[in-house]
């Protein structure tokens, strides 16, 4: 090589290791001192805060929100989906409401497995009937009530039916998204809700009463007011229509199933999270333990060593969820050894911080030889420090795209979640393996990651999560990083610039203007493949708590510092501003 050639490769990552990038102002985060919701809309959000303003507790404000996004968020709030649930009680126990979707009864290995050609038939578990489990999301959210809320549930659900019944105004992002969907839902079931003649514009009330009807039914009736009786009538002439699996008995056999939350650590800090069938808690805890090692502050933050060391936890984490994880009620996953430091320690021990590993040369570890994107996110805290943390979906945006007739609501395509054939990517590039087959009554593995981060002291913290498919699992794990490691406040934390990476493809993804050039060069010079065209994404919405101390802010002329006090717990709240997502407290 040349002299100037090589001066100039060193100087690359001399600037690549050091140089920061920019961290943009944000908005202060919202404040409040008794309970807050933040959530991927205001209507939803608020609907939480007034059922916490009634008398209920952050169980019941969950419940509100998740049946008001069902209204105000059809895209992927949900009741013809599935979620998952973590709950932070205020003496430090936890638990975990598994309400995935389950493959219908009638569900086979090689479902979509053309049987002429042997090839994969994608476009049938993305698109129409055979694309939907059976819907989880109902009966997690009224098991959830039941258990831990406070509030009769007709209170609980009002303000989602009157939002269903009365209307709402829409926003001009919501009119332009029915719109602008409004070629896809012309040729099915959708046309009849979401599809306005001329169009929907910003301030039109949208009522929706076939959907209020089915939340009464709920509110009457309970469980049974979904899964069995009209609304199950409908849904089952609906999925015989387009061909689909999912019949009365499946609805009658779906269950919630409460499990132990994942427990991990950080720099000290408790880290709960959410158990197989999500893949999310591992691979969060993973990665947490893959980079407490080093001194991310000390290398700045999306510096291209901070960035280069994300990119081979996260390669790493991926890697053995394709090869690992499914549902815990049909395969045996080896979720124990899996977040073991120890295992971690071991899959670290080949990171070299010059040079990229390759995904293919990586693989999945063994630790069996050591020990035997439409989704959405909501957190709420209330006065006595119960903290919940949801992430519900329909999987693609508006689902399988199928309507209920006579309900209004859409169904997901969650089965597109299961391997339909071991090494193949679904829609979201992920590759998985033989753990997550497409089996009947089973539950398909997903990226899901609410989160719930305790101080060292051991106090309430931090209720996080994000929508996003697999970089649900890196946006929470980097709006972690920048609360702990970078200092950031909440706000800041949430609308921070991300970067991916899922072990296949082998690419390291960030978003539009996130990584400096010098940045860019630098990963590139140690292997990186480095891709900066995708936009933004994920929505991270998530609420810090703070005990006592003093904020700081800035006056409007820039001059001055304004130190406010903080009395006792102070819950902030960050809405990710990728979306309109809000934070509302009292």
């Amino acid at each position: 090589m040349h002299r100037p050639a090589l001066a100039l490769l060193v100087l690359a990552l001399v600037w690549g290791t050091s140089c920061r990038a920019q961290r943009s102002p944000a908005p202060a985060p919202v404040r409040a001192e008794r309970g807050m919701v933040v959530s991927a809309e205001a209507h939803a959000s608020q609907a939480g805060v007034d059922v916490m303003q009634a008398g209920g507790n952050a169980v019941d404000a969950a419940v509100a929100t998740g049946f008001a996004l069902a209204v105000t968020f059809p895209i992927a709030g949900n009741v013809g989906g599935g979620g998952f649930m973590v709950v932070r009680f205020p003496d430090g126990t936890a638990t975990a409401v598994d309400y995935r979707e389950t493959a219908p009864a009638a569900a086979t290995r090689d479902l979509f497995i053309d049987d002429s050609t042997g090839a994969i038939r994608p476009d049938l578990s993305r698109r129409g009937a055979l694309a939907s489990g059976v819907p989880g999301a109902v009966a997690g959210l009224l098991y959830a009530h039941e258990r831990y809320g406070r509030l009769p549930l007709a209170d609980v659900l009002a303000p989602a039916i009157g939002l269903a019944r009365d209307g709402y105004a829409l926003s001009r992002a919501q009119a332009e998204r029915f719109d602008s969907y409004a070629r896809s839902f012309s040729s099915t079931g959708a046309a009849r809700y979401f599809v306005r003649e001329g169009g929907f514009a910003e301030g039109d009330t949208f009522r929706q009463p076939d959907l209020a009807a089915v939340l009464e039914r709920v509110r009457d009736g309970g469980r049974d007011g979904f899964y069995r009786g009209r609304t199950a009538d409908l849904l089952v002439a609906e999925q015989e229509r387009g061909g689909g699996l999912i019949t009365h008995a499946d609805l009658e056999a779906y269950r919630p199933v409460e499990r132990a939350p994942l427990v991990g650590h950080y720099r000290g800090h408790r880290v709960l999270s959410m158990p197989p069938p999500s893949s999310g808690g591992v691979a969060l805890i993973q990665m947490l333990d893959a980079v407490e090692p080093f001194d991310l502050a000390g290398m700045g933050f999306n510096s291209s060593a901070y960035v280069h060391l994300l990119g081979e936890a996260m390669r790493r984490a991926f890697a053995d969820r394709a090869e690992h994880l499914g549902d815990p009620d049909f395969s045996a996953v080896p979720t124990g050894a899996l977040i073991d430091p120890a295992y971690t320690r071991r899959r670290m021990a080949s990171f070299n911080p010059h040079r990229a590993d390759t995904s293919r040369a990586l693989g999945a570890g063994d630790p069996r030889a050591y020990e035997s994107a439409e989704t959405t996110h909501y957190s709420v805290v209330d006065d006595d420090g119960l903290a919940v943390s949801t992430t519900t979906t329909l999987n693609g945006a508006y689902g399988s795209r199928e309507v209920v007739g006579g309900a209004g609501f859409f169904l997901n395509n969650e089965m597109d979640d299961f391997t339909s054939a071991p090494g193949v990517p679904n829609m979201f590039g992920l590759v998985q393996g033989e753990a997550n087959a497409v089996g009947p009554g089973k539950r398909m593995l997903s990226s899901m990651t609410p989160t719930i981060v305790e101080d060292p002291e051991g106090r309430l913290m931090l209720v996080v999560g994000s929508p996003g498919g697999p970089r649900i699992i890196t946006a929470v794990f980097e709006t972690v990083l920048n609360v702990v490691d970078h200092g950031m406040d909440v706000q800041e934390a949430v609308a921070a610039p991300r970067v991916h990476h899922q072990w296949l493809p082998d690419v390291l993804s960030a978003e539009r203007a996130a990584l400096a050039a010098d940045v860019v060069v630098g990963l590139r010079q140690r292997g990186w493949a480095v891709d900066e065209s995708d936009g933004y994404w994920g929505r991270v919405d998530a609420i810090r708590v703070r005990y006592g101390g003093a904020d700081e802010t800035v006056d409007p002329s820039g001059l001055d510092t304004i130190r406010a006090a903080r009395a006792g717990r102070v819950y902030t709240g960050g809405a990710d501003p990728r979306g309109q997502d809000a934070a509302v407290g009292y």
